[in-house]
């Protein structure tokens, strides 16, 4: 595996941190040298989240971001302001059910899933982070699906051990989903 830089954007309350811990947890299992940088306004839920995640075969020399090669936008904002900064290349995944721009760029992959609608549907609607997850681990062949449940249950507090399953449920969603 080459160096892959990743950063998550949305709202606060979409799981932006969340996903980016995941992912980094998950590198961490499969001895991968991680870095992972959350950022999030004062406002906490509403306000803007990011989270950068460096995953590499070498060491890490900083976790800032300036040109990720993959770029999951929760929201439209996040799109708009990050889809010129992806790597060509690189790939874009995108929640369709919260945005409906096109992305004009041919020069990387778009993946737009329909994860907030998924997730509702299957009644778990706050982790539509995670259905993107799950979609992104299908994409990308150097991360394994493999292990994601122990991955899951080591992020879920003891007190909310019944997430674990609810995520884990998230995470084959978007492993299944086609467009």
């Amino acid at each position: 595996m080459k160096t892959t830089q990743i950063l998550i954007a949305g709202f606060g309350g979409q799981g932006v941190l969340f996903a980016g811990k995941f992912l980094a947890y998950k590198g961490l299992v499969e001895d991968l040298q991680v870095s992972w940088l959350p950022s999030y306004g004062p406002e906490m839920r509403g306000g803007t989240a990011n989270c950068s995640v460096i995953l590499s075969d070498s060491p890490v020399g900083s976790p800032i971001i300036t040109v990720p090669d993959v770029l999951i936008a929760m929201n439209l904002p996040s799109l708009q302001k990050y889809v010129d900064t992806v790597a060509p290349g690189g790939q874009i995944y995108l929640d369709s059910s919260l945005i409906d721009a096109k992305v004009e760029r041919t020069d990387v992959q778009v993946f737009a899933i329909p994860a907030t609608q998924m997730a509702k549907d299957a009644g778990i609607a706050s982790l539509a982070n995670m259905v993107i997850m799950g979609h992104l681990l299908q994409n990308n062949p150097e991360l394994s699906f493999e292990g994601t449940d122990g991955v899951v249950a080591q992020l879920v507090p003891p007190k909310k051990a019944a997430l674990v399953e609810l995520n884990m449920k998230a995470l084959l969603l978007g492993k299944e989903y086609t467009a």
